[in-house]
């Protein structure tokens, strides 16, 4: 598709969209990973076939679009405020496919996974839900028409995370703990009034290195680099089992009151193939 058409697919949906051709090599400054960026292969790559961001100006947020040259932008579906994106990269053909869309108060880029079996935005919303959602809806019933609500008989959802109810789990008070973060890489964290954590891999986390180095990955760097032991180090979690309940906020997303406790899963898009490979679940 024409750069023009890209444009005006975005205005479709109600986006506006800058598109640059560009060789996009190496960047002094690599852009952070947050909520609203996609960054296609390592920033320190001699090449990038596509970085995809949110940008914000005087008339308000606009996705930036960088592509390679030889690399292909193509529409492939809309529906409502939502598109699915792909690009080919023209030197290997590799594929990849983002969900750009508007989720209550912003609008967001999703890499998808699964992109053989995603042809269109329902599909695209369906491969980024966790299989245990999956799993839980066809069980429950739950019309087609329902599935792209944030609130179903089965779920509630917040931006990336999934909420279960799980009405017969109980914690010793000496568990919980009260105004948890719920993040991932260097977004914004989702609070938490109440959260109890289980099992996981004990990561170590930096500036440097917001997701995470095990105790062997962290040893082997400070061998080579001693000078990174002077880095603040927080032991956290990585993929633990996490329940909440109380609050859940967001300054982008309506606040969730949840009365029982529920599992907290985390959307499938760290899985996209091309995108969101340094992404990872901590706590």
């Amino acid at each position: 598709m024409s750069t023009n058409d890209i444009v005006r697919a975005f205005e479709g949906i109600g986006a506006r969209a800058v598109v640059r051709r560009t060789l996009l090599a190496r960047q002094a400054s690599p852009w952070r990973y947050t909520r609203r960026s996609i960054i296609t292969h390592e920033m320190w790559n001699e090449e990038l076939p596509t970085a995809l961001n949110i940008g914000r100006d005087a008339k308000g947020q606009f996705y930036d679009l960088r592509v390679r040259s030889r690399t292909e932008l193509r529409v492939t579906d809309a529906r409502g405020r939502h598109l699915l994106l792909m690009s080919i990269d023209g030197a290997t053909g590799e594929r990849a496919k983002y969900l750009c869309g508007h989720d209550e108060r912003e609008w967001f880029i999703a890499g998808v996974p699964d992109v053989r079996g995603v042809s269109g935005v329902a599909s695209a919303m369906e491969a980024l839900k966790p299989r245990e959602v999956r799993v839980e809806q066809e069980s429950a019933h739950v019309p087609a028409s329902e599935r792209g609500e944030r609130r179903t008989a089965v779920y509630l959802r917040q931006g990336e995370w999934f909420f279960l109810p799980r009405p017969q789990v109980q914690f010793p008070l000496w568990l919980v703990l009260s105004d948890e973060p719920l993040r991932r890489g260097n977004g914004k964290p989702h609070m938490a009034s109440f959260a109890v954590r289980r099992g996981g891999v004990l990561v170590y986390v930096s500036r440097r290195y917001p997701n995470g180095l095990t105790e062997e990955e962290r040893s082997a760097l400070l061998r080579e680099q001693p000078a990174l032991a002077r880095e603040r180090w927080l032991p956290m979690r990585r993929d633990p089992e996490v329940y909440v309940r109380g609050y859940v906020t967001h300054p982008d997303h309506e606040r969730l009151h949840l009365r029982v406790w529920h599992l907290v899963l985390m959307n499938e898009e760290h899985r996209a193939p091309g995108a969101m490979r340094n992404v990872a679940f901590l706590d």
